[in-house]
């Protein structure tokens, strides 16, 4: 007999499997020889109260062990002689498009700007020894998209987007932990995905596709609204259809598709700032402890949402444990991120702390600036001088501005910062003087906010990093609900977060295998 059981226990007693059968078998109210075999389906932290304790969904074999299907048994198929459909990036989206597609007979190209993950790591080692961005190979662009290197979240709110299990699923046939199929907030790592990543490209590959980097896409070719192919690396790749995969920081793309007068439409996004937090400031205010998480819990995350003026300011991309990195993609730019490992071990904890952009405060900055309404590309201009404006308040050489969150609060100057993990440096900057009115005055109506909702959030040793302009579009690329095709040009299929339709690595995922359904 098969039973799935909801129990509760304290962290010291759920790291025991013995101990966890004995609770199993007094809720059940049975023998504990009858408990042949358990499987942890679901684990959350519950620390709203005290003591902590650890939500378990349990599956119970009692009597004898039923036998399971295993969790995700792959169609894919030899497709090397197939149609080819061409894919714009090498990111989630893209990844998981060409991995349906192949299950469906057809076989993808992916073209990708950058590298591969080995070379990309040089990029990112020779970036911090040189302080000279690859605009093709960076925390943005390679093998994997911004997510590989960037910390490996996977939780997403966005259930009706798809199949969430079945992209877990399939990351965890590719290497990842199972833990990602229990944990209530999975997350692989920076230092695993990777991996994860390098073994679906091989499995593109070894089913006849093909993934070809250094392949930056510069034009689309295109006859009476129907897609012919795209060029790329200066040479031309025909197919009836484009799956159009780049993620929100491939700006030249924007660009290509509003010179040839493709629809695109504005959206609302999120700029702000990145907070760093010593990770034990987190664990005491989150686990309600002086004496931090101890030695069965996780490191402590917070997720923290305001309305400042009607608009949102919130916490976004937290990484317990973590560090800053620098996520700019050209010159002159200064964009931070954040990551961390599997083990979440460092002594920090960031997370990006933004407030929504919309046309209402484009329109009213843009004004004030040139007397002009703001172009369709406004939101990229505007993210762009925002990176120029932090690259110059560092000093330049990627460099960070940088401000205590209690002086950025009382609006001085920060004649001290803390210890970062950012490796580049910090320059003490204060951030209302360059930061746009609305943003700042909203980012420290929202610290206040959350500051009386959690103890210990606004400590003197946190920090403020500039700037955070990458959470998500300015734009979207509009296409048929249900077809999933641009509006006008047939063949094109925008997908994942640089088409303004997904955000993360698991909705994005999810929407390339959307994209990749409609040809069935």
């Amino acid at each position: 007999m098969y039973r799935e059981i909801q129990i509760r226990l304290l962290p010291s007693e759920a790291i025991h499997e013995e101990a966890v059968v004995a609770a199993l078998a007094k809720q059940l109210g049975v023998n504990r020889a009858r408990i042949k075999h358990t499987e942890i389906l679901k684990r959350s932290v519950d620390a709203r109260h005290r003591p902590v304790v650890l939500n378990l969904s349990v599956g119970v074999h009692l009597d004898d062990i039923e036998k399971k299907e295993p969790a995700f048994l792959p169609a894919y198929q030899d497709v090397s002689d197939k149609e080819p459909i061409i894919i714009v990036g090498a990111g989630p989206a893209g990844l998981f498009a060409a991995l349906r597609l192949i299950e469906k007979g057809l076989r993808p190209i992916i073209l990708e700007r950058g590298k591969s993950i080995a070379e990309r790591k040089k990029d990112l080692q020779n970036l911090y020894s040189s302080r000279i961005v690859n605009e093709d190979s960076n925390f943005g662009f390679g093998e994997g998209g911004a997510g590989t290197f960037s910390d490996g979240k996977l939780y997403t709110r966005s259930n009706k987007r798809g199949n969430i299990q079945r992209i877990l699923e399939i990351l965890v046939f590719h290497g990842a932990s199972e833990d990602i199929l229990t944990d209530a907030h999975p997350h692989i790592g920076t230092d695993k995905l990777p991996f994860v990543i390098q073994r679906i490209r091989e499995t593109i590959e070894k089913y006849g596709g093909n993934v070809l980097f250094n392949t930056r896409v510069t034009d689309f070719l295109i006859a009476n609204n129907q897609m012919q192919g795209v060029v790329a690396g200066g040479k031309e790749y025909r197919s009836r259809a484009v799956i159009l995969a780049t993620g929100h920081s491939a700006r030249d793309i924007y660009r290509i598709l509003y010179n040839k007068g493709i629809d695109l439409e504005p959206k609302d996004f999120a700029v702000g700032l990145r907070l760093e937090h010593q990770q034990a400031d987190i664990d005491c205010m989150q686990y309600h402890t002086q004496s931090g998480r101890g030695e069965y819990l996780p490191a402590a995350e917070y997720n923290f949402v305001t309305n400042v003026d009607g608009r949102g300011v919130y916490t976004f991309c937290m990484c317990p444990g973590g560090v800053v990195v620098p996520a700019a993609t050209g010159k002159e730019q200064q964009v931070l991120n954040g990551m961390s490992s599997s083990a979440r071990n460092t002594q920090w904890s960031n997370a990006a702390i933004v407030t929504t952009v919309g046309q209402a405060e484009l329109y009213h900055y843009n004004r004030l600036k040139t007397g002009q309404t703001p172009p369709l590309l406004g939101g990229i201009l505007f993210q762009e001088e925002l990176e120029r404006r932090a690259w110059q308040e560092g000093g330049g050489n990627l460099v960070a501005p940088a401000q205590t969150l209690t002086d950025f609060l009382a609006g001085r100057f920060s004649q001290k910062l803390p210890f970062s993990s950012y490796k580049l440096g910090l320059n003490s900057s204060e951030m209302d003087k360059w930061l746009p009115n609305f943003v700042s005055k909203r980012i420290q109506r929202g610290i206040f906010s959350f500051g009386a909702k959690a103890k210990q959030f606004m400590t003197e040793t946190a920090l403020l990093l500039g700037v955070e302009t990458r959470t998500s579009s300015p734009l979207r690329i509009p296409r048929v609900a249900d077809t999933k095709e641009h509006i006008k040009i047939q063949g094109l299929f925008p997908c994942g977060e640089g088409a303004g339709y997904s955000g993360g690595i698991i909705s994005s995922a999810m929407d390339g295998e959307g994209c990749a359904e409609v040809f069935f």
